[in-house]
């Protein structure tokens, strides 16, 4: 199965009911492996995560680190292509490599390709502590 038919198959498990806006993730560790994530509401918004984060500690939780990430996949359905929220680049920045690619499509497959610096042009890491 390709990436893009993932993802389709994959949007049917977000969790959207007050949104209905449905969006699936597939994060690509750089040894090949994948981690998948949806979008899961809750009544209380600020408690509703956002695909690209439930891929990404998915990933965390199995044990891989800043440095293991290669490329995220980001699918909405809809017609439109739509890009992270910025939470979710905070979380892109911190595990990704400024060159790493972030590929936003939409259900048909039309796509938008960037890189995390392009994403993350003014970006807040830990070296703003020192």
């Amino acid at each position: 199965m390709n990436i893009k038919d993932e993802l389709i198959d994959l949007l049917d498990n977000s969790y959207a009911p007050y949104s209905n806006f449905h969006v699936a993730s597939l994060v690509v560790m750089k040894d090949g492996t994948c981690f998948k994530g949806v979008n899961v509401e809750n009544a209380s918004y600020g408690a509703t995560i956002c695909a690209e984060r439930v891929a990404i500690t998915t990933a965390i939780a199995a044990g891989y680190r800043k440095g293991d990430f290669s490329k995220l996949y980001v699918m909405v359905d809809s017609d439109k292509i739509s890009s992270s929220c910025f939470l979710c680049r905070q979380v892109i920045l911190e595990f990704f490599a400024s060159d790493d690619e972030i590929i936003f499509s939409n259900r048909k497959g039309d796509a938008k390709k960037y890189l995390v610096s392009e994403l993350c042009p003014e970006p807040f890491t830990s070296e703003d502590f020192l």
